[in-house]
């Protein structure tokens, strides 16, 4: 992960991107809370508007907060060029809205979140971008899936909710095959505990919202370029490949290299679609990110003595967590996530879907709510919340069946958790 004159991990957290503030000398990155920015002079400002020249124009494109943020997260991730965003959905719009035509299709694993089978399912069908299905721990279903216009493979490291930790580089080998870019949605890992650009991913996706910003506090999104992929390859990526109508015929992968599909996301995606950050959040989630390697080990510690105690429990039927030794994805936890499989898993109540409304209705120090990543714990009952919209069928394949609670394990004391889900599950049983 660092080489002799690359800084380490710990170090990229805090110092990546960033850098005194050249007007004031403040050594925490500023809140450029400006809409837009003064051009030097006309020449100027049409080599910005040309794409002859990098620099800030409007924040809806680009602004000196984000960018520290961008330049922190490529360097986590050992990617080339990143895009921050407004939200996770936020990002794989950008992505989708670079690389697919009207007719394309893509491959998705079920093992997703909710929200994210719900895009693709219903609302990405409004572009005529179809989706076919897979089994994340069944790689023939993925070749299956894939046809002539198949342009992606998108999957999570590590899924929500169910906690699956994925074969990134044997599903790498399958897009490769195919001649296809892999999208990784890396949210639940973080670089910290999986960098998927190290195993064959072309392109990272992140919710931001949860364990890079840390605190839930802050909406945000971000896509990161790995560099890695030839976008003029049979020209199966016009976006990139082709002359560029809006740049007078600019061909952005010819241009910008190893950066072209994050440039293309900025100065088309983000330029038109317009779901950009806003400079408080990206300033928060600088902060969060000061501190991501402390919080990923204290909350994958305090995960393992939670989901220990779990799979002991008398009116708990399984626990689903690739950091138990005895659970199947352990091995590919210990391949792709060494330092700890997250810190969010989930389990089955003996007392099925009633007993698990009771559950989320009795916690008292555990937040009952719709999102992970947080120093709190939380918890949520995904069958009857978060994967409400989808079948029943749908649900169990995506992890979260009627008798599923998910946990996301947070920074408190994990005697003080186990006591309140203690009392929790007595009240539910």
């Amino acid at each position: 992960m660092s080489s002799d004159d690359t800084p380490h991990f710990d170090t990229l957290c805090i110092h990546a991107g960033a850098q005194p503030d050249p007007t004031t000398g403040a050594r925490a990155t500023p809140i450029y809370q400006t809409t837009s920015f003064v051009f030097d002079d006309v020449d100027h400002a049409a080599s910005l508007f040309g794409l002859q020249a990098f620099g800030n124009i409007y924040t809806r494109i680009m602004n000196p907060t984000q960018a520290v943020l961008e330049e922190r997260i490529a360097a986590l991730e050992g990617g080339t060029a990143a895009l921050a965003c407004a939200s996770g959905h936020g990002a794989q719009l950008l992505i989708f809205h670079a690389l697919m035509e009207p007719g394309d299709e893509f491959v998705a694993v079920g093992q997703l979140y909710g929200g994210s089978i719900n895009q693709f399912n219903h609302s990405f069908k409004k572009f005529d971008w179809n989706v076919n299905w897979a089994d994340a721990t069944d790689l023939s279903t993925i070749e299956k899936a894939v046809t002539p216009k198949t342009k992606l493979i998108f999957i999570e490291s590590i899924a929500n909710p169910g906690g699956v930790v994925v074969d990134i580089a044997g599903i790498s080998k399958i897009a490769r095959a195919a001649g296809v870019p892999l999208v990784v949605d890396n949210t639940l890992a973080t670089p910290y505990l999986c960098r998927p650009i190290e195993h064959g991913a072309d392109i990272i996706v992140h919710s931001l919202t949860k364990f890079i910003g840390g605190h839930g506090n802050s909406m945000g999104g971000v896509i990161v370029d790995a560099g890695t992929f030839n976008w003029s390859r049979e020209g199966r990526y016009p976006t990139l490949s082709e002359p560029c109508e809006s740049y007078h015929g600019l061909k952005l992968h010819e241009t910008f290299g190893p950066i072209a599909f994050a440039i293309a996301c900025r100065v088309l995606g983000m330029r038109d679609l317009g779901p950009c950050i806003s400079p408080m959040n990206a300033f928060l989630i600088i902060q969060g990110m000061e501190t991501l390697s402390l919080r990923m080990k204290k909350h994958c510690e305090n995960t393992m003595v939670v989901a220990d105690w779990l799979n002991e429990h008398k009116d708990v039927a399984w626990v689903s967590y690739a950091g138990l030794p005895g659970d199947r994805h352990n091995k590919l936890a210990q391949k792709y996530c060494p330092q700890g499989a997250g810190a969010v898993f989930t389990f089955g109540l003996r007392g099925g879907y009633e007993a698990g409304v009771k559950v989320v209705s009795n916690v008292e120090m555990i937040s009952h709510l719709a999102n992970i990543g947080d120093v709190r714990t939380l918890i949520i009952h995904p069958s009857s919340t978060t994967h409400r919209q989808l079948s029943e069928h749908q649900q169990i394949a995506a992890g979260a069946g009627p008798d599923v609670l998910r946990l996301s394990i947070g920074l408190e004391d994990p005697s003080d958790i186990i006591k309140d889900l203690e009392q929790a599950l007595a009240s539910a049983v």
